[in-house]
């Protein structure tokens, strides 16, 4: 069997490692931090505390804090800028995946001069990046672990990039950074790693055993704990759990590759700003039910990770079974179901469709099964 595998050099796993930002930079030889971020952790308090330990390091920093959700170039260009003007030789992701998303460009743009809008697809950026360290607020997207940053171009569709020098040399996991999200974010973020693994786990051309494993292990982290966080926020041990699967799933994803709910979610995030976790779980029943013909006997084996406690007769009743505990986990989180709750019209679904299959194509060809435009079109009208 070939595969490569590549990973994250470095994870910190500690509540209250936040703390240990200043000497983990240090130790990558910055001494001017750039640290990348939104309002909302500006609010929070935690980029002032990510300044507190990169001072007590001797370092200096400064915060560009207009990050936005589903980053657009522009903003991401500004960064660019922020990073160069402060003469920056070190970056810090703080936040969502937005956030982090938009540290790993900035920190391969601000070293080699290269436009943002050339870096956009497969292995197009040239030259090394700055040190980077990532720290996320959220148990969702794994960008701390990953080569791929998501970006939405000026006609507002979603732009990979996609560089192994995004790679970063530290992903910090401080779950208490965690116990402040509200519940709606909590479950989205945590489906989003769910529908990760479980991508990973069947992905048709990339998956390997190393993958597998740390996918296997990710879904029963996410899915057990889910529930025990949203009965009790402050539980930062289950807490704790969340954001280590939603890393171990990044870190599955990005070797294995993501399928065809992450194809549909897109346009639902560029077209009408759905957060990305949040249009993964509205889509994923419709996909993995679709998929059953392909995925059986892998989605079986994953529902009897999830849900050891089950008696399943058959694979095609563990798989079913699967899918129904996705959509029972959006039901009793809170969030809306429908994608007509969410702005999104029939008439808009046709253009989306078209997109998914020209524009998003490189994750239907990792997906079990092929999937053509009205295909396409009738998965979002079982969810409209």
């Amino acid at each position: 069997m070939d595969f490569n595998f590549l990973s994250t050099p470095k994870i910190v796993c500690q509540s209250g490692g936040l703390s240990q930002l200043g000497t983990l930079m240090q130790g990558l030889g910055a001494t001017r931090v750039l640290v990348i971020s939104d309002p909302g952790i500006v609010a929070c308090g935690f980029a002032a505390e990510a300044l507190d330990a990169l001072a007590s390091a001797g370092l200096a920093a400064e915060v560009f804090d207009k990050v936005e959700a589903d980053p657009p170039v522009a903003v991401v260009g500004l960064a660019v800028e922020a990073a160069r003007a402060f003469g920056a030789d070190g970056i810090v992701g703080l936040g969502g995946g937005s956030s982090l998303d938009t540290a790993k460009v900035v920190a391969a743009a601000a070293a080699s001069g290269q436009p943002v809008a050339e870096m956009i697809g497969v292995d197009r950026v040239t030259g090394k990046r700055l040190p980077l360290i990532q720290v996320p607020t959220t148990a969702g997207t794994g960008s701390e672990v990953t080569w791929v940053s998501v970006l939405t171009s000026d006609s507002h569709e979603k732009k990979a990039v996609y560089a192994p020098q995004l790679l970063p040399d530290v992903a910090l996991l401080d779950a208490r950074l965690t116990l402040g999200m509200p519940r709606a974010i909590t479950a989205a973020t945590a489906l989003d790693a769910m529908v990760h693994a479980i991508e990973a786990a069947t992905s048709r051309t990339r998956k390997n055993p190393v993958s597998d494993a740390l996918a296997d292990k990710a879904l029963v982290l996410l899915g057990q704990n889910l529930p025990l966080v949203l009965e009790t926020p402050s539980n930062l041990a289950a807490r704790e759990a969340m954001l280590l699967g939603a890393t171990l799933a990044g870190m599955a994803f990005i070797n294995a590759s993501v399928g065809a709910i992450h194809a549909l979610s897109y346009p639902l995030g560029s077209g009408f700003h759905v957060p990305h976790g949040h249009a993964n779980a509205l889509v994923a029943g419709p996909v993995l039910r679709f998929n059953l013909p392909a995925a059986e006997a892998e989605y079986a084996r994953l529902s009897r990770l999830l849900l050891p406690s089950r008696p399943f007769n058959s694979d095609a009743a563990a798989a079913l079974a699967l899918i129904d505990e996705l959509e029972r986990l959006l039901k009793t989180s809170g969030l809306k179901t429908r994608l007509s709750d969410m702005g999104v019209t029939k008439a808009a679904i046709p253009g989306m469709a078209q997109q998914v299959v020209t524009g998003i194509s490189r994750l239907l060809a990792t997906n079990p099964r092929d999937m053509t435009a009205p295909e396409v079109e009738a998965l979002y009208l079982e969810v409209l």
